[in-house]
């Protein structure tokens, strides 16, 4: 008998707010966190337009021992994880003495090994490179340091899939609870701002160059998108099953009824229609609903010209003539990569417990595939109590999660 699986607290770290309120105030009103940056120029950046947030200080809230192992990511993810256990009530007492685990996307952690190989050539002596440069410059940064600060006793994982890490994160979170094999997990996704960390994407023309307008930059599903903008942060929900909530009391706030996932086994940048496809429908049978049932779809969609295109086919595909509102957060935030699938969890969870869906910024003029889809371009007040979230990466991963509200 599978369990059921509810999200009992949410944290985050982003260009749109350093927590929960101050997003939410930003989502509402439809406030874009995207800058134009000058020192990409100077470094030979095509675009120069990115998310802007700054690292957290955590000096005086963690030891120089601690700090010194953790990258920019590892400090959102910090902030972040914070807030979610304190809104789900978990007091470090309760992670001492029970299994509590941590699955956590993170797909690069590029600066560390910029400047650990920096250190290396200059000073021509491996040992001047630095103690903390190798537990900085793993994938596994965000999830090795999260477990030893907050001596987490359960499952340890970092989730590299691309631009879907974050999602996949929750929704292998969900298969262990229903299974039985975890209670409680910290999960989330991670991703670093700093320019060595996205400038191969820069370098193949991914990048909008609507430099004049950088809060219009980001555009998905507009006729006249150009390319994404970077973003990042960090974003984590505490997940754990129905009957551990009800036991210790926590608030309930949602249900993750439904996890879908394909690979298109295609392209290795180009997605396709046929894998997205297949992952909104496994996880509508996966959660047993009706199409109808969902009141809000928080797409995927970057900005670029192909992956908007394809991502619309696909949701007018599945959903047909029934057509809930669909936006991209990603109008407002830029793509925040490996963290997206988890702030975009909760981006869409805050408009759920407050009765809006904040604007898909900047959709002017549809094409002839977002046309068919029910894109507003102001806020819309709407009570729903199920959204479905998608989120696609680089090797044509797919993970689609539906989130039912519990009041």
């Amino acid at each position: 008998m599978k369990r059921r699986v509810v999200i009992t607290g949410m944290g985050i770290y982003s260009c749109l707010g350093k927590d929960l309120e101050e997003v939410t105030n930003s989502l509402y009103n439809g406030k874009s966190g995207i800058i134009f940056d000058p020192s990409r120029k100077e470094l030979g950046f095509r675009s120069g337009l990115t998310a802007h947030l700054e690292v957290p200080s955590l000096k005086g809230v963690l030891s120089r021992n601690q700090r010194v192992y953790m990258p920019e990511q590892a400090n959102y993810a910090y902030a972040a994880t914070t807030e979610a256990l304190r809104n789900a009530g978990l007091e470090q007492d309760y992670l001492d003495s029970h299994e509590v685990g941590i699955l956590y996307g993170n797909d690069s952690s590029a600066d560390p090994v910029v400047k650990s190989v920096d250190a290396l050539r200059e000073k021509k002596d491996s040992t001047l490179i630095g103690s903390g440069s190798i537990f900085q410059s793993m994938n596994s940064t965000v999830s090795m340091n999260l477990s030893c600060i907050f001596k987490l006793k359960g499952i340890n994982l970092t989730v590299s899939g691309a631009c879907a890490s974050g999602s996949h994160a929750i929704g292998l979170g969900s298969l262990l609870i229903q299974w039985g094999l975890q209670d409680c997990i910290i999960c989330g996704g991670a991703q670093e701002v700093n320019p060595f960390s996205i400038c191969s994407f820069d370098g193949i023309s991914a990048f909008s160059i609507r430099e004049n307008e950088p809060t219009k930059a980001s555009r998905p599903f507009d006729r006249d998108r150009d390319g994404l903008v970077p973003g990042g942060g960090a974003a984590t929900v505490i997940i754990e099953s129905y009957e551990s909530a009800v036991k210790r009391g926590a608030p309930i706030l949602a249900e993750i009824c439904g996890y879908g996932f394909s690979s298109n086994g295609d392209h290795i940048s180009v997605p396709n229609v046929d894998g997205p496809s297949r992952s909104l429908l496994m996880a509508l049978k996966e959660a047993g609903v009706d199409i109808k049932d969902i009141g809000y779809v928080n797409a995927h969609a970057t900005s670029t010209p192909v992956g908007d295109k394809n991502e619309a086919k696909a949701i007018a595909n599945v959903f047909g003539d029934y057509k809930p509102e669909v936006t991209s957060t990603k109008s407002m935030t830029g793509h925040e990569m490996w963290m997206a699938g988890a702030s975009e969890i909760i981006y869409s969870m805050l408009m759920m417990k407050n009765n809006f869906i904040a604007p898909n910024l900047n959709f002017e003029n549809p094409d002839e595939d977002s046309a068919k889809l029910n894109i507003p371009a102001t806020r819309i007040e709407k009570q729903f109590d199920m959204f479905l979230s998608n989120s696609f990466g680089f090797g044509g991963t797919n993970s689609t999660l539906i989130v039912k509200n519990i009041k």
